[in-house]
């Protein structure tokens, strides 16, 4: 038996706590080790934690980190940093705690945790780590991206094995007999799988996804920078029995980039999904992934891409955002935009696979591939948006144009421009530039097409199917070389006239010889290849039938400008076959309902006390501002002055807070209260 006695706080800031421990076996491991766990376990702790032990045999625990140059000043001998996932297991014991007074801190309360279980995955996690519910339709979907990629990869191994036995080479090494990727195991290791960097981890859901839902992989390192959330990350990898595929790690998001940008140590799939921006780690994810490799990459800085600051936009991606109704389209294009510059620094570039704008946030899955020759074409795919602030229409400026020469090669000269006049040719405002954004595809088709084949063959295996099949088969529906749209509810708004039908609208441009398409991006939107000028005729057409009152019709204002002019097309609304796409046609799910109260955009993760940011107490709170001017506002005519209060007013009893006071500040200190006169104000 060894007596001990600790003493352990949080940062001095808290009550101490005593404990008396009696240790039963030490299994031949070292003293001051088993000290470390002796603490561990008595306290229940699941984050990193700087221990001291000192030559008396205390303990002295101190969450934050302890500056090493002011311990050896004092009369510390020893520091350790230890995981408590590794120690904790080691030794048995016995704990007898004393009852003296503690305060409560996120460890000491086992309410801060929560168990929750999405997809297969079983996870732990505080209330200091992020997690969002609302997000479960972007894990699913990213799952169903990856899984597809993990089965392009195998057809890749595949065929090159086929190749090269038919060359009579060396075999090619398989993985473990499993060339079929439909009898791949999702759960297990595979020595020629893929390799996943989730970057920004928090809890590690989605590497556990990864781990269990994601068939073919060889490892998953769930990153975060927070100690506490890698603790509970190696927690929950023993949870769901995923110790041979996840690995956990703590260090900057970047810099685990940077330290695999080398081409033997790049990672197949590289997952960003960071609370706001993910500018700071653009860099270093082009870098860091194989060549044909997939990059996930979330915003949630959506206010910054849909031109509600675009001096911060152009700070963070390199664009000018703008604030126009096709905001949510363009916040993915200047996205794209920052992700190919990045690219094009290292002779690299991009192919997107799929770009959506969902909710609250905008989500991109794109291919990064080596190619000098390539890079040279991205000056094309770049346009300036030119966008009028009275009707809202909008033009596009490439920056380069590509011109194929003898030999099939290509000239790279500037492009010819502005298609625009400093004043709209429509309603006479004047134009805002933005950009520059990507003008080129956003999605690959057939790769979509795949995803959703294999998402309606396993409905089962996400909760958010429906709405993966709708949004990915309406991206599919999208004209991919016309980029923006215009929404028929907001071109009425500007001419002040009742909004056409859907079916209408599209009837009328497609009768005319035009493309047109839905948008994922927007409800009732337009995306089109007719000018300009047309989409006007028709809004002039529809106002034929449909009237507007003349005093709605100002002088000076886009409608009046606009509905003077005269038509330079035929408009016919007659019904065309093809005007109900075949989503909507379908009834599929595209944009979800409220999945609960007050969904969106969490709040960003804090370590708080007793379940603060709790949902009833942002309920208490809600209005306390209001209802505390309302309190404020008052009479103030009721309360007397400050030289009332000295006993100096000269209106004596009759004193109000509001009178005339041009002299009282001059009245003298001996004034006699006896002679000062009590009438009152006028």
């Amino acid at each position: 038996m060894y007596p001990l006695r600790l003493s352990s706080g949080s940062n001095g800031t808290g009550r101490w706590k005593l404990l008396s421990i009696r240790v039963i076996a030490l299994h031949g491991i070292a003293f001051e080790e088993f000290l470390l766990m002796v603490l561990t376990r008595s306290l229940r702790i699941f984050s990193s934690f700087t221990c001291i032990i000192n030559v008396e045999g205390f303990i002295v625990l101190n969450k934050n980190r302890c500056e090493r140059n002011l311990l050896t000043k004092h009369f510390f001998s020893h520091q350790h940093r230890f995981s408590t996932s590794n120690l904790s297991r080691k030794m048995e014991m016995e704990a007898f705690e004393t009852n003296v007074p503690v305060s409560k801190s996120e460890t000491d309360n086992p309410t801060s945790v929560n168990e929750i279980q999405e997809g297969k995955a079983r996870v732990d996690f505080p209330n200091s780590v992020f997690y969002n519910p609302v997000q479960e339709f972007n894990r699913d979907l990213t799952i169903a991206m990856i899984s597809q990629y993990a089965k392009n990869h195998f057809d890749k191994i595949n065929t090159a094995k086929s190749s090269s036995e038919e060359m009579g080479d060396a075999k090619v090494e398989n993985n473990h007999g499993n060339g079929d990727f439909s009898k791949l195991e999702a759960g297990k290791y595979h020595e020629n799988g893929i390799r996943i960097l989730e970057g920004l981890s928090a809890s590690g859901l989605r590497s556990m996804r990864f781990g269990l839902e994601v068939p073919g992989v060889k490892e998953v390192v769930s990153n975060d920078f927070d100690r506490t959330a890698v603790e509970f990350i190696e927690r929950n990898i023993q949870k769901n029995g995923l110790e041979g595929i996840v690995r956990s790690n703590c260090d900057d998001a970047a810099m685990v980039m940077y330290q695999n940008k080398h081409p033997k140590t790049r990672f197949d799939v590289i997952d960003l999904d960071p609370y706001g921006s993910p500018a700071p780690f653009l860099d270093a994810a082009v870098q860091a992934v194989k060549d044909g490799g997939l990059l996930c990459v979330t915003c949630t800085d959506t206010a910054v891409l849909c031109g509600n600051a675009g001096e911060t936009c152009y700070a963070k991606y390199g664009a000018m955002s703008l604030k126009g109704k096709f905001c949510h389209e363009m916040g993915l294009r200047i996205i794209l935009q920052c992700l190919e510059s990045h690219a094009n620094r290292y002779s690299r570039y991009i192919v997107p696979l799929l770009s959506l704008s969902v909710d609250f946030y905008v989500r991109v899955f794109i291919k990064v591939l080596t190619g000098q020759a390539k890079v040279k074409r991205s000056v094309s795919k770049m346009a300036m948006v030119y966008h009028c602030v009275g009707c809202g229409s909008f033009s596009l400026q490439k920056l380069g144009l590509t011109i194929p020469t003898k030999g099939g090669n290509f000239k790279y000269t500037p492009a010819i421009g502005p298609p625009v006049s400093e004043k709209c040719s429509h309603c006479g405002f004047h134009q805002q530039l933005g950009g520059p954004m990507w003008g080129d595809q956003m999605h690959d088709v057939d790769f979509i097409k795949t995803v959703i084949s294999s998402v309606e063959k396993t409905p089962g295996n996400f909760k958010t199917a429906q709405r993966i099949i709708g949004m990915l088969s309406l991206a599919a529906e999208e004209l991919h070389d016309t980029p923006l749209y215009y929404i028929t509810d907001e071109l009425c708004n500007v001419v002040h006239c009742t909004p056409p039908g859907l079916i209408a609208v599209r009837s009328a441009l497609l009768n005319a010889g035009y493309r047109v398409s839905l948008s994922h991006a927007a409800k009732n939107s337009q995306k089109t290849d007719a000018p300009t000028e047309f989409i006007w005729d028709i809004m002039r057409a529809w106002v034929k039938k449909h009237p507007v009152r003349e005093d709605r019709l100002a002088v000076g204002t886009p409608a009046k400008a606009i509905l003077e002019k005269t038509s330079t097309s035929e408009v016919s609304f007659e019904e065309h076959p093809q005007a109900n796409p075949h989503s909507r046609k379908e009834g599929m799910l595209r944009w979800q309902h409220n999945p609960e109260k007050d969904w969106g955009p969490k709040p960003r993760a804090k370590k708080t006390q007793d379940g603060e940011n709790k949902p009833e107490k942002r309920e208490q709170n809600q209005g306390r501002r209001r209802k505390r001017q309302a309190d404020e506002t008052i009479d103030l005519k009721k309360y007397p002055c400050k030289h009332f209060k000295k006993g100096k007013c000269r209106y004596g009893d009759k004193c109000v807070y509001g009178h005339s006071v041009e002299n009282d500040d001059k009245l003298d200190n001996d004034v006699d209260m006896d002679e000062v006169t009590t009438t009152t104000k006028e």
